[in-house]
């Protein structure tokens, strides 16, 4: 009876979203609830603490290349409806970080210009508490997802939008909150929020857009409570050291004037070591063959030279950041190998990794020279 009643409170909560999602009027009506005491909410939270949100944004344009001065007195207005999730310590990690609440957020921007339209994102997130009260809750929130623009570039009818180049790009979300309770459940919220747009250079022009955001709404709160936080023991594999071997692909385009989108391949060697419940450290040697770089040699050359080897090779070091099978990524890699001399001689990556089990993983990364965008990769792996 208990699981039943468990998953009926579920179903009313997501009935909840459904209304608020729709369009629902009369939040503040009513009479005010006093907020009860932190022990109080312990001992009645129920069992999905979920939160609902719906907010206002105003934004404007980062113009920080030239080509995208004809974009700087746009101040883009957008719609955000979210629901999301209080960890609970069903897993190990959510004590690790303090319990954040995890979402998933769809996010409308008009850009009020014909020449970029209008956008629609979904973004998954993470919100980890900075300060943390029965009234008061400051967080910093990262996300992440894809975005469907309305407009992009078009050699003949839109030229004039250099940062985005195709219909569908990656967002990735960086947001300071202050959520401040009104009542038990009730809540304002005010945020100030950075949202980037980018296709990672699949297509060209890729100058992106960032836009420097000021958010206001309000907050549906199940239950404001936090679990407390407990002294779990260490992971086992904690102090071992583990191998990685993986393969990636990815495409991308030369230029404006070249439509098409070259493979670029890769072949990655690791050892790893587990620091702490949160981070693992690695070092590695990885190769490339990038067909955009062939390219860009033969034209160079001209059709009567032979290429000169494009192919490439590295050294990184790197972090993973856990959230149990999930894994912030971030590399920093030096090339040794590098006879067609074009570019940085370094690189950075970051990326999403999955631990499906306990043998093989998959990773997205974004792989970029001197914070340029070069390639997006779909990587397939063993941990040894």
């Amino acid at each position: 009876m208990r699981l039943i009643g468990n998953k009926t409170q579920c179903l009313k909560y997501y009935i909840l979203s459904s209304v608020m999602l729709g369009g629902g009027s009369g939040i503040f009506t009513g009479r005010a609830q006093t907020l009860p005491s932190l022990d109080t909410l312990k001992t009645t939270a129920p069992a999905c603490p979920f939160i609902f949100g719906a907010y206002a944004q105003s934004a404007f344009i980062i113009t920080h290349d030239p080509a995208l001065k004809p974009l700087a007195g746009l101040r883009p207005t957008g719609i955000e409806l979210n629901v999301q999730r209080q960890t609970t310590g069903s897993a190990p990690w959510h004590s690790w970080y303090k319990y954040p609440k995890v979402g998933l957020a769809l996010v409308y921007y008009d850009y009020h210009s014909p020449v970029l339209g209008r956008s629609y994102a979904a973004t998954v997130y993470l919100s980890k508490a900075l300060l943390r009260t029965t009234r008061h809750d400051l967080s910093l929130r990262l996300g992440t997802g894809l975005a469907y623009f309305t407009k992009h570039y078009d050699p003949d009818s839109n030229p004039t939008n250099v940062a985005i180049s195709s219909p569908v790009s990656a967002t990735l979300q960086t947001r300071l909150e202050y959520d401040v309770a009104m009542s038990q459940q009730w809540a304002v919220l005010l945020a100030l929020a950075l949202n980037h747009y980018s296709n990672g250079a699949t297509t060209y022009p890729n100058f992106g857009l960032n836009l420097p955001t000021l958010v206001l709404g309000v907050n549906y709160h199940q239950s404001r409570t936090v679990p407390p936080i407990v002294a779990d023991p260490l992971p086992a594999d904690v102090g071992r050291t583990f191998f990685n071997l993986s393969t990636s692909l990815g495409f991308r385009q030369r230029s404006n004037g070249d439509p098409t989108r070259y493979l670029v391949n890769s072949v990655t060697l690791a050892a790893g070591w587990r620091l702490s419940r949160k981070s693992n450290v690695l070092v590695g040697v990885e190769g490339f063959y990038d067909r955009a770089r062939l390219a860009d040699a033969r034209e160079a050359v001209g059709a009567a030279s032979s290429p000169p080897d494009v192919r490439r090779a590295s050294g990184f070091a790197g972090h993973e950041l856990l959230f149990g099978q999930l894994a912030l990524v971030t590399h920093l890699g030096l090339y040794f190998y590098n006879p067609y001399k074009s570019g940085q001689a370094y690189y950075e990556r970051v990326g999403l990794k999955y631990q499906f089990t306990k043998l093989l993983f998959g990773d997205i990364d974004l792989k970029a020279h001197g914070a340029v965008a070069d390639v997006v990769e779909f990587k397939a792996g063993v941990k040894l």
